[in-house]
């Protein structure tokens, strides 16, 4: 978390936010109002933005569903009210984490801090997830799900399965899956591949006639989705 964007309508605050900031070694953007925050953040990216709820011209709530509205920026809401109502009300338009004014500097950064750990650890477990429509594959605890039901898979179905699903659309030969899900040491007929394939349909395709999963490229081998 390097870049931050911090955004209020108070010159002493937004000053003394991005000189605390800029001293820790992040690099800040700042925004005095609503629709600049919104055009900045298209610009500049932050990974995170230190948000005002009480803006001149629209609200910040405005700015956190703008801001969100096609990916995730973690955002921490500065408010100057003890009003429960606003604070619910941003967390639940992607709010991460609020802090009310006044506040100490070394609080804003303690927050900070708690969230790139907290966004770093769940980042870290995404990772060890592919999520393919219904289809969720942990490759840490070796287990897949379909529509949230655990589905029983061969080690030797997981592994194609893996394979495929993190190259989606990418097509494999017979014997690049082999190789790729099972290791070069591996002294099976290539054709093996086919029986395994028709297994794993029969447990994560809705149809096996016609897979939307696993899709046969003929003269050529497999490939993941449409």
């Amino acid at each position: 978390m390097k870049k931050i964007l911090v955004v209020d309508d108070e010159p002493a605050i937004r000053d003394l936010v991005e000189m605390v900031l800029t001293r820790e070694g992040y690099q800040v953007a700042v925004a005095m109002d609503g629709e600049s925050a919104i055009s900045i953040a298209k610009s500049f990216n932050p990974d995170l933005i230190i948000l005002d709820l009480m803006l001149p011209d629209i609200s910040g709530h405005e700015v956190c569903k703008k801001v969100n509205a096609n990916k995730t920026t973690p955002i921490i809401m500065l408010t100057a009210k003890n009003d429960v109502v606003d604070k619910v009300l941003g967390l639940e338009l992607g709010a991460d984490d609020y802090i009310t004014k006044p506040f100490d500097a070394r609080e804003l950064l303690a927050r900070i801090k708690a969230l790139s750990r907290r966004l770093g650890s769940k980042k870290s477990t995404d990772e060890n997830v592919i999520r393919r429509q219904e289809l969720e594959i942990n490759t840490t605890n070796k287990t897949v799900t379909k529509n949230n039901q655990a589905l029983n898979l061969t080690p030797r179905e997981f592994q194609l399965l893996e394979v495929l699903a993190r190259n989606p659309r990418r097509v494999f030969s017979r014997d690049d899956l082999m190789s790729l899900a099972w290791g070069y040491e591996y002294a099976g007929d290539s054709r093996s591949v086919d029986i395994h394939i028709t297994r794993l349909r029969k447990k994560i395709e809705d149809d096996t006639t016609n897979p939307k999963h696993i899709v046969t490229v003929y003269g050529f081998g497999y490939r993941f989705g449409g």
